[in-house]
């Protein structure tokens, strides 16, 4: 998976999110202590709450789950991080409010604890990837035509089905909050930052691509994916429509 320029250069609410997920993890999780940290919501404790929204259960959780979320910092670099943070708090916030609503119209009492860890925003991201992120590359494997988006989306399957109906329906959950923010429930997406001359030169870097015969959608999301890099998006750009063609 690659997702632009390495490292969290202009996604530092990507990295308080990675870093807070490994830590609780490492200290909550691998003890052997997270099973009381579910959504447990008869016995509703804050505390605990906060920390299952962070927290993943097992080892290949948090590999999986942290490397989704390295991965879709790139969404940061293309709203910003005010933005951005819009989003966590409430892609984070309806997906327990979702969970909450499941358990009740399941009353199954072997979901009284759901897996834990930031399941809400993890899969919240997959609606601006499947919407709004190119592929990039194809190629056949076995046979089989497949894209750069193949592996991110393995990696999600992966997380999703991790612990059964324990880990589905926070994942569904956090489709449909993903699909909601999309959808501009409440007009949250009208929610900005402030401006900033990096405002400007993203403007100006979108122009430049245009310019070269791009359509705009294709140019912002090429920047996005290369740190509004203007001659690494054009090649991306390049290769796609050689793809296309």
């Amino acid at each position: 998976m690659n997702g632009g320029i390495p490292g969290f250069r202009n996604a530092p609410a990507s990295r308080a999110v990675v870093v807070a997920a490994a830590l609780f993890s490492v200290t909550f999780g691998f003890r052997g202590r997270l099973r009381d940290l579910g959504l447990v919501y008869e016995k509703l404790q804050i505390w605990r709450l906060i920390i299952s929204l962070f927290a993943f259960s097992s080892t290949p959780e948090l590999i999986f789950g942290a490397a989704l979320l390295y991965y879709f910092r790139v969404f940061e670099r293309q709203i910003g991080s005010n933005k951005y943070a819009v989003f966590i708090i409430f892609s984070t916030v309806v997906s327990v409010l979702l969970q909450i609503l499941a358990l009740g119209y399941l009353k199954d009492p072997s979901l009284d604890m759901l897996t834990s860890g930031p399941y809400g925003l993890i899969f919240a991201s997959y609606v601006p990837f499947f919407f709004d992120i190119p592929i990039s590359m194809k190629f056949r494997i076995f046979g089989l035509s497949v894209s750069d988006k193949s592996f991110v989306y393995l990696a999600g399957l992966q997380l999703l089905f991790s612990s059964g109906r324990h880990s589905i329906i926070p994942g569904l959950s956090g489709i449909l909050a993903g699909l909601l923010y999309r959808m501009n429930t409440f007009g949250i997406r009208r929610l900005k930052g402030t401006h900033s001359a990096t405002q400007d030169l993203t403007e100006s870097s979108i122009a430049t691509l245009v310019s070269m015969g791009f359509d705009r959608t294709s140019a912002m999301r090429a920047l996005a994916l290369t740190n509004y890099d203007v001659n690494l998006a054009s090649n991306i750009l390049l290769e796609a429509q050689a793809l296309q063609s």
